[in-house]
């Protein structure tokens, strides 16, 4: 058994300081140091796989990353853990309990995932080591980590066993309870814009120093098609992931930073909104074009109709938020944003359908996301 102080201080001195997770009781003294820890940051995620992408956008803002959780979150994981840290080359240390491991007595729901969390982590090709239990194999095993970090640029798994680490007690810190943010609605019932004239008022309305992620699909590609700029990160792959991304950019940077996403993929993993509502970075604008469809794959409708995104995002601590349906009320409502308390929302009503002949990003993603970090630290 280990202290999670002894870990925390090498872990740090490796450059680790930014930490996001989902708790786990055998984790419970970890997160405590980590919480407590006033030179370290944890963001509290509503479920693994936004943990997994709030870390990839601390790490595109210069930071080593960790994230911890337990394994039955594991399949939470795999889609960022394969569309987004795989291809952008995204490395991230992995924390991940090992609930129902075999030998073990646990709850039955543990059972399977126990005899089977190897076995996934070889399946999507993540490199992992048993969570050390003695002092002295705690450098070893983190020099391991770092290093394999370094070389393959992807993630590494420590499988935390029971009682690994002696418990700790948390130093109590809360989040701020916000007041009611500002919510306005510019519906005037005129006619929607398409994306891509929304994207090119945007393009036209930034200066380059903000930095913008594009979720993926046809938004990410109808960005690229106007101007591929150093500045954009085109999200290929982990639908539902750019709000978390992000955050993880926007806590990490004093730049601006905006979120282009649509109805579908915000839907996807809606409680994001009231992450980035609870730490409320004060320099990030996010904005959701809904065309109520899912458009990348031919049209079939969301579920959006029923959503008003921007109340959404008041009630889940936004500062501001707006709601718009023409392109004036969207350049008016842009411009008032800009200014405005932040974390800003815009909630753009647009028509389905996309240019002819559109083309993908030429650059590969693993560049992508080097070009970002590089603009973010520069």
């Amino acid at each position: 058994m280990i202290t999670g102080r002894s870990f925390l201080y090498q872990t740090n001195a490796l450059g680790f300081d930014f930490y996001c997770g989902v708790p786990c009781s055998f984790l419970t003294p970890l997160i405590n140091g980590v919480i407590s820890d006033k030179s370290l940051r944890y963001v509290g995620a509503t479920h693994e796989g936004e943990a997994v992408a709030i870390a990839a956008g601390a790490w595109l803002a210069g930071k080593k990353s960790v994230v911890m959780c337990q394994n039955s979150g594991l399949g939470n994981m795999i889609n960022p853990l394969t569309s987004l840290n795989a291809p952008f080359g995204i490395p991230t240390l992995l924390i991940i309990t090992w609930r129902g491991q075999p030998g073990l007595s646990d709850e039955p729901q543990h059972n399977l995932m126990g005899r089977i969390t190897t076995q996934m982590l070889d399946v999507i090709k993540v490199p992992h080591a048993i969570f050390p239990q003695e002092a002295q194999d705690v450098p070893v095993i983190l020099n391991t980590v770092n290093s394999s970090m370094i070389n393959n640029n992807l993630p590494f798994a420590l499988i935390m066993e029971k009682g690994a680490v002696e418990s700790q007690a948390l130093f109590k810190h809360e989040l701020a309870i916000k007041q009611t943010g500002k919510f306005e609605s510019r519906i005037t019932g005129g006619m929607p814009p398409s994306r891509y004239d929304a994207l090119y008022n945007l393009l036209s309305n930034v200066d380059t120093n903000t930095a913008i992620i594009a979720t993926t699909g046809k938004t990410g590609r109808e960005l690229f098609t106007i101007s591929d700029r150093k500045q954009h990160f085109y999200q290929v792959g982990s639908m539902g992931c750019a709000g978390a991304l992000g955050l993880g950019v926007a806590l990490n940077t004093d730049r601006p930073v905006i979120i282009i996403d649509g109805d579908g993929s915000s839907l996807m993993k809606l409680g994001t909104l009231g992450t980035i509502g609870a730490y409320a970075p004060n320099n990030l604008m996010h904005l959701i074009l809904d065309n109520g469809v899912h458009d990348s794959t031919g049209g079939q409708p969301t579920v959006s109709h029923n959503v008003s995104f921007a109340k959404t995002a008041q009630s889940c601590g936004y500062r501001t938020s707006y709601i718009c349906d023409t392109l004036d009320t969207f350049a008016n409502a842009f411009k008032d944003g800009m200014s405005a308390d932040k974390p800003c929302l815009i909630h753009l009503k647009i028509k389905p359908g996309s240019i002819t002949k559109l083309g993908r990003p030429t650059i590969a993603p693993y560049d992508i996301a080097r070009r970002f970090r590089d603009f973010i630290s520069s």
